[in-house]
Formats: C-alpha cells, structure tokens, sequence
C-alpha cells in the first residue's frame, strides 16, 4: 500500500485565472479526477498563476504530476514540497476552490513572489483561503 502524501506545487497559467468559466472547468475535472483517485486538496486561482495543494497516496500523486505535466491550461510546474503525512489537511474537499479574500490576496501575492516558498506557509495560506469559502 502507498504511504500517504502532500504535494504543493505553483504553475503559470496560460488562460485568465480571473475566468469563472476557466476555473469551474479545472474544478469540474479536477474533483472528478480526484474524487476517482482518491485525492484531497485545494486550488488557489489568483493573478496568473496557480497554487496547489493536493494530499493522497504516493502512486495517485505520481499520476497527477503525469497528467498536470501534459495539461495545457498551465506550464512551469514547480513542486514546493512534496512530503509523507499522518493526516490529511483537506479532507472533506476532494478539490476545494480557495476563496481570495483582500487577507488572502496579499498572502498569495507575497507566496507566489518567493522562488522558493515554505511548504508550511503555504500550505496555512491555502487552509486559510478554503475556511473562507
């Protein structure tokens, strides 16, 4: 059996991440996908870029990175983390649209500034964001 994981990762986006039609159809997908595959996590939408987190077993997160790495809607895939856990952060969402609060937009702003962000922060902005929806 696969241990489980959390991978955090941020992409450019090559659509406008300010689209409602553009995000409900990654979420559509991606809850239906992860749903399948037994993922959790959140997508954050903000500014050109895109920041997730997405928590599951090993082999699931490998299919993703394989899917995502072949998704045209972004590019520039960068893994922040990529970490064994205990417990899922995102449970009850199998992809959680994160909601961009003005609290949240300056987080995310400062987040995606930073070549190389904490995994820890990240990931409290991104819990933050989805308490907010």
């Amino acid at each position: 059996m696969s241990r489980l994981e959390r991978l955090i990762y941020g992409s450019t986006a090559t659509g406008r991440t300010d689209s409602l039609i553009n995000l409900v159809a990654i979420l559509a997908e991606s809850q239906r996908n992860n749903d399948r595959d037994g993922l959790t996590g959140a997508l954050a939408a903000h500014d050109g870029r895109y920041v997730q987190v997405i928590e599951g077993r090993s082999d699931a997160l490998d299919g993703l990175l394989r899917r995502l790495a072949t998704d045209n809607r972004h590019r520039d895939i960068v893994v922040f983390s990529r970490d064994p856990i205990e417990a899922r952060a995102f449970s009850g969402w199998c992809m959680a649209s994160a909601r961009i609060t003005p609290a949240v937009k300056g987080l995310l702003d400062d987040l995606m500034a930073d070549q190389t962000p904490s995994p820890a922060r990240a990931l409290a902005i991104m819990r933050e964001a989805v308490a907010a929806v």
